[in-house]
């Protein structure tokens, strides 16, 4: 069987590896059998008898679609990249690092080399990056359903809706801030669930999918996609679905579907940040008298807690407790000038948790306290009635 790489390649990689690394480089074929070996060099285990390890090796390498630490001869970590042409395994390039009591397996140089590995074998073209990266997606939505499973059991949901209920509004919230890792977590979330709950039943799943779809195209369309473009989508989805027979399919075609409405609220976005921000202070102003914070405005108008800060920042140039005690100060004023209600009352009425910080922050604000202010705006009460 003839070698996967060139001797020339491989003595060049190698160096380069060497040298970046300070690790060596076997070069094997796809039975793990080692390659290009250099005549009377000597140093490091016998992997002539070693060809399962490395094969092994070469094995998890393509199974998660980068290179995996194992243990190899005399207790030295190796980790490999497969040679490929298209899907076809042609050998592999395994990296010898130091034995295990020496540098664990999980160490920050480690872990770089692995990077470096790979990374080198992609950019002179010996390995199928693509097919490892369908790979490494596929790994990492699999430790996402596993990890929504989990929540799905420690949440105690004993119905499809009750899950539908309870991830709907943080869905449609991350839609409407294009936060889309919030966005594919939830819908990982969702997905895990109809399919636990709803197994042995497609048509119900499909159901709650489609149901999904309508609410996740309007928010898409309230956040400023192009409605033309997304109703019609949408439409599209409904013959769709319809030819779907496997759950495996449907959960592609779903989370196709959520990008394709993020790409359009991010490509024709009419929906301007500043609409967003309003939104975030009307809350304010009709929450003024709870205990409310940065993360429950931010929420209200459909953004993320630093992104609201620094637009609050950009167009009022306060933070958000500055604009939080404009807001409930200016409420006590027209209280205070407006009504004869106590001035505790009327701290409390405004969100101020005692008189006496109430006094201290409205001072700031006004130069007076609020008994001064109220006796230079006296109440006028109602004339008698005759």
């Amino acid at each position: 069987m003839a070698a996967p790489l060139s001797a020339s390649l491989f003595m060049r990689l190698r160096r380069d590896y060497r040298r970046a690394t300070q690790c060596d480089l076997l070069c094997v074929d796809a039975e793990g059998r080692r390659q290009h070996a250099a005549r009377g060099d000597r140093s490091g285990p016998p992997w002539k008898a070693c060809a399962a390890s490395l094969r092994r090796t070469l094995d998890e390498a393509l199974r998660w679609g980068e290179p995996c630490i194992q243990v190899g001869p005399e207790d030295r970590l190796i980790w490999g990249v497969p040679i490929m042409h298209n899907a076809q395994v042609l050998g592999g390039l395994v990296a010898v690092g130091p034995r295990l009591t020496t540098a664990p397996a999980r160490s920050p140089a480690i872990r770089k080399a692995c990077s470096a590995l790979l990374d080198l074998a992609i950019r002179h073209h010996v390995t199928n990056a693509a097919h490892l990266t369908l790979r490494r997606e596929h790994t990492e939505r699999e430790r996402r359903r596993a990890v929504a499973l989990h929540s799905l059991k420690d949440g105690g949901y004993d119905s499809i809706r009750a899950i539908y209920l309870r991830e709907e509004p943080g869905l449609l919230a991350a839609i409407k801030s294009g936060e889309r890792p919030a966005a594919r977590e939830i819908i990982n979330r969702v997905l895990v669930g109809i399919y636990h709950l709803g197994r042995h039943r497609l048509e119900l799943v499909k159901s709650f999918v489609l149901e999904l779809v309508v609410m996740m195209c309007r928010t898409a369309v309230e956040a400023g996609g192009e409605p033309a473009e997304l109703l019609g989508a949408n439409y599209e989805s409904l013959s769709a679905v319809a030819a779907i027979q496997d759950e495996e399919p449907l959960c592609h075609w779903l989370t196709d579907m959520l990008e394709r409405l993020m790409d359009g609220i991010r490509d024709n976005r009419k929906y301007p940040n500043t609409v967003l921000l309003k939104n975030g202070l009307r809350y304010m102003e009709t929450h003024l008298h709870e205990e409310i914070g940065r993360d429950d405005a931010a929420k209200a108008a459909c953004l993320s807690p630093s992104h609201f800060s620094r637009l609050l920042k950009e167009q009022t140039g306060q933070t958000f407790t500055e604009t939080l005690n404009r807001l409930r100060v200016n409420k006590a004023r027209e209280l205070l000038a407006r009504s004869d209600r106590p001035i505790l009352a009327v701290a409390l009425d405004c969100g101020f948790c005692d008189q006496s910080w109430f006094t201290k922050v409205f001072r700031k604000a006004t130069g007076l306290t609020p008994g001064e202010y109220r006796e230079r705006h006296p109440f006028a009460l109602p004339p008698a009635s005759p």
